[in-house]
């Protein structure tokens, strides 16, 4: 079965060197993990960056029946991004693999976004952006593994299996976790 790549880009011109590139290195992580559904890669080029040598983005998300995987990486050229973020993700999808191969397959909340509307002058403008989940049962554990392996580990929201209820998990301050718990009054 083929990968679908789709490939997005920001500020950035996609030249079929790029393109080509890019779907070469990336196709390479099926061999690691063929129950990808869905692989998303967006390029940008950062103007304003503090730091010269983290100007080019390569990002990558794949998504399968019940895991999400990102990955990110800033580098000097886009060639150097795509690599470094091929890389982090081969190590990601060994990590994961090692960690949830033996263990339930289904335990993640696959997070989709719609994209994002022009707000109307009658629209509250706090809310710019929605986001829709669907949220597969797992423990605190699994929900944990989770936020650590999207990349972004401010927080996670999941359906609690132990509780039945809808959970946010969040990084505090001092590098500890805390689980919000909702309580409806």
């Amino acid at each position: 079965m083929t990968l679908k790549i789709d490939v997005f880009t920001k500020d950035l011109d996609l030249t079929d060197k790029i393109h080509e590139y890019t779907i070469k290195k990336v196709s390479r992580l099926q061999r690691f993990l063929n129950e990808i559904g869905d692989c998303r890669v967006d390029l940008a080029y950062a103007k304003t960056a503090r730091n010269a040598s983290d100007r080019f983005i390569a990002q990558i998300t794949i998504r399968g029946k019940g895991f999400i995987l990102r990955s990110e990486e800033r580098a000097d050229g886009i060639f150097a991004a795509i690599d470094a973020t091929v890389d982090k993700m081969t190590r990601q999808i060994e990590r994961f693999k090692g960690k949830r191969w033996d263990h339930r397959t289904e335990g993640a909340a696959e997070v989709t976004s719609e994209p994002e509307e022009e707000l109307e002058d009658e629209v509250a403008p706090l809310i710019v952006r929605r986001k829709s989940f669907t949220l597969t049962p797992m423990d605190e554990a699994e929900a944990l593994e989770q936020l650590q392996l999207l990349g972004h580990e401010d927080f996670f929201v999941f359906f609690n299996a132990n509780t039945n209820k809808i959970n946010v998990l969040y990084k505090r301050r001092d590098g500890t976790y805390g689980l919000i718990d909702p309580i409806v009054g």
